[in-house]
């Protein structure tokens, strides 16, 4: 790729083992990388899963795979073979955190548990991104997003509009769960520049996604003994939705007082100014369908840019519904500076969204994309100490493993 300009993020000098694989733990890897962190991927000799996942030029190299792994190294290590012990324990030692995503037997059986790495390295952070809780009866179970969705009520909450559960048509429960892990994994390095002691972290997916949940979900249960339902209450009774315009459609949220009282004017029903079903946000919530009712009999009048037009000129939050395929030639997005294309050494010019927030001092960025399957083996090993014989030895012996 072309170099890009050097940055200096915040976490520089962080180095991070990521023995995760598919999206979960290397999205929240990536997080870290993007913010400077010296990111080395650990896979297996076949592979991260991912690199399989998607359309692909070139093997291996899949649009899933790229999109979580950008900023990092790739170290092939077989650590079913009792040698590559010595090698892990030996990037244990000069690492600051490890990110796994095995289940913790088997973490236990390769040597990664959290007992053993932290008396390798005790100021290691640890993080075990897994699909339960440890403790409980679902402990150990495998987990995908579908299986969370379904686990956290997230699948249940679609039956809301469609009749019957379905899952979010994204992977919205890996995505969210490495946004905490990403966090928690922060936080524990912040404790450490304060203690000098590393910690263990434990990141599940289903006690994640179901606090994820209940922010609002919890509702009338917020209160023991419950003093209404679960759910939101303009979301359970399904009115809370797009608004159908003349030629498509609109999200369009009037919110505080003053903004209703501005709507009614720019949608012509001055005299509602006065109902005082409109009158504050309490009203609102309990008055919900004859709110939401308002304001799907308002839109269809005009075309979309019409209402977004006028909205905007009256400071009511509306957007138009975009599709996905719209999203390249958003203005805004141009304007900030969020999409990047780039030169890949093997797959060409790749095209990705960058780091969605801005730090002034330490602002992270895209230094390299990428590697493939090995790609930075010899590299690795020999910042860790290891001589160019014994790395040539390892590969012989197929503990490691260079690109092909």
């Amino acid at each position: 790729m072309t170099p890009p300009p050097l940055f200096r993020g915040a976490l520089e000098g962080v180095k991070v083992l990521d023995l995760s694989s598919v999206v979960l733990g290397p999205l929240a890897s990536q997080m870290l990388a993007d913010m400077g962190a010296d990111v080395i991927k650990v896979e297996a000799p076949q592979g991260d899963l991912a690199r399989s996942v998607g359309p692909a030029r070139h093997k291996g190299m899949s649009s899933l795979y790229l999109s979580c792994n950008r900023n990092k190294r790739s170290l092939v290590l077989d650590l079913k073979q009792p040698a590559a012990r010595e090698v892990l324990d030996t990037l244990v030692r000069g690492s600051d955190v490890l990110v796994h995503s095995v289940r913790t037997d088997a973490a236990a059986r390769i040597g990664i548990d959290a007992a053993r790495l932290h008396a390798l390295n005790p100021r290691l952070v640890s993080a075990h991104v897994k699909g339960f809780s440890d403790e409980g009866p679902y402990a150990g179970l495998p987990a995908f997003d579908d299986i969370i969705q379904a686990a956290s009520g997230l699948a249940q909450l679609q039956s809301i509009y469609t009749g019957e559960p379905r899952y979010m048509p994204a992977l919205v429960a890996d995505k969210t769960t490495a946004l905490y892990a990403a966090y928690a994994i922060v936080t524990a390095l912040f404790h450490r520049e304060r203690s000098g002691q590393g910690q263990a972290v434990d990141v599940p997916m289903f006690e994640t996604m179901t606090a994820f949940n209940m922010v609002e979900h919890l509702w009338g249960h917020t209160f023991q003994p419950p003093i209404d339902d679960m759910v939101y209450g303009s979301i359970r009774s399904g009115v809370r939705k797009p608004f159908r315009t003349a030629d498509g459609y609109i999200a369009l949220v009037p919110y505080t007082d003053a903004q209703w009282l501005r709507f009614f004017e720019v949608v012509g029903r001055p005299e509602l100014r006065e109902d005082e079903r409109f009158a504050t946000l309490a009203a609102r919530v309990r008055n919900h369908t004859v709110v939401f009712g308002e304001l799907e009999r308002a839109t269809g009048a005009r075309t979309t840019a019409e209402w977004v037009a006028a909205f905007r000129q009256a400071d009511i939050p509306a957007m138009p519904i975009q599709t996905l395929q719209q999203l390249p030639d958003d203005p805004q997005l141009k304007a900030s500076g969020l999409w990047h294309d780039a030169e890949h050494p093997t797959e060409g010019t790749l095209r990705f969204p960058g780091v969605p927030f801005t730090l002034s001092a330490t602002p992270g960025g895209v230094q390299r994309l990428a590697p493939s399957l090995g790609e930075h083996t010899d590299e690795v090993l020999g910042e860790f100490g290891f001589e160019q014989a014994a790395v040539d030895a390892l590969v012989s012996a197929g503990v490691v493993a260079r690109a092909e």
